[in-house]
């Protein structure tokens, strides 16, 4: 059984957030979000330094990195600033954007949010319970607002799926898979996290939310390991009024012909199975953006794919990994 939390989202994370306001207004002028980068890698090259520069209502006003040089590089590039040290960014920004390894996210996110910084989180929010745990009590403490980028999640056409599959009653299962092919070595997404970490970790999350969502919380996992990057998941969803089981299977190790993701949900109904989206990563990642700076502007703490929805995702995470450990 799963460590519980004391907020668990359940069926909240099924439907589509509610249509963001575009921007807040404080009497006659318009209130622009200052949003930060903190990442200066790849994924914040190609996705969330994009967003930002471009998403209506938010203002790209900073970027912090490890590199400082990188830092100068692609604020440049986007006509944002850069900051050598990061007290004098979070000073400078409204929100924070998070492009790094989740074990360096955590505590930088913690550190924005005691900040009272509002959180745009990647996910794994973090790699174990404990640092998840005290992400989210910086959240509550300070009351800002958060969202966790499951990329399939902010995607019109799943969001429209899912609305779909919980408008109907009588399923009874599901099963998920997301076959990667990130370890091939010229895999700009072959860092040294996902090398240690493997799908369980990056692409499990993705896999398990789009579950959870369609058939409800998960209070249990079992875990079983294949070969090579491959596991396995059982997964039970236990809400007031049903009880439904999932199987979920992940890699980072597949072959290419085998590469693929599918999510499918069975029951009474049939099948159900989730659609290809066509929106692209940059368009979900500006729906994120805009619905958490709507909601930073409204003093709205609460989002189906908030913190403590990523916490959440976390603990079934753990547990898995503590089962594949004893094999």
């Amino acid at each position: 059984m799963l460590k519980r939390s004391s907020a668990l989202i359940a069926m909240r994370a099924a439907a589509p957030a509610e249509p963001p306001r575009r921007t807040g207004r404080r009497g006659s002028r318009l209130v622009r979000v200052r949003f930060g980068l903190i990442g200066t890698g790849h994924w914040a090259r190609i996705a969330h330094a994009p967003a930002l520069a471009s998403t209506e209502g938010i203002t790209f006003s900073g970027v912090w990195g490890r590199s400082p040089d990188a830092a100068r590089e692609l604020a440049a590039e986007h006509g944002s600033t850069a900051y050598d040290d990061i007290d004098d960014f979070l000073a400078g920004v409204d929100a924070v954007a998070f492009s790094v390894p989740p074990d360096v996210q955590a505590p930088l996110a913690t550190k924005a949010a005691a900040a009272g910084k509002h959180l745009l989180l990647e996910k794994p929010v973090a790699l174990s319970t404990a640092e998840a745990d005290a992400l989210v009590a910086a959240v509550e403490g300070s009351g800002v607002s958060s969202v966790v980028f499951f990329t399939l999640m902010f995607g019109s056409e799943v969001r429209g799926w899912i609305a779909d599959v919980t408008a109907r009653q009588g399923w009874l299962g599901g099963t998920g898979n997301w076959l990667g092919t990130a370890m091939r070595e010229s895999d700009p997404f072959n860092t040294a996290w996902r090398r240690a970490k493997g799908g369980l970790w990056d692409l499990g999350p993705h896999v398990i939310s789009l579950l959870w969502a369609c058939l409800g919380p998960v209070d249990a996992v079992t875990a079983m390991a294949g070969p090579r990057d491959v596991t396995n998941l059982i997964l039970r969803h236990a809400t007031a009024t049903s009880t439904a089981t999932s199987t979920v299977t992940v890699t980072l190790g597949a072959p290419e012909p085998a590469a693929g993701t599918s999510v499918r949900i069975w029951g009474e109904p049939g099948w159900s199975c989730m659609p290809r989206t066509s929106d692209g990563t940059l368009p979900a990642l500006r729906t994120a953006l805009t619905e958490l700076a709507a909601n930073a502007a409204a003093g709205n703490p609460g989002h189906p794919c908030d913190v403590r929805f990523g916490r959440d995702i976390v603990y079934v995470l753990e547990e898995a990994e503590r089962q594949l450990s004893k094999t």
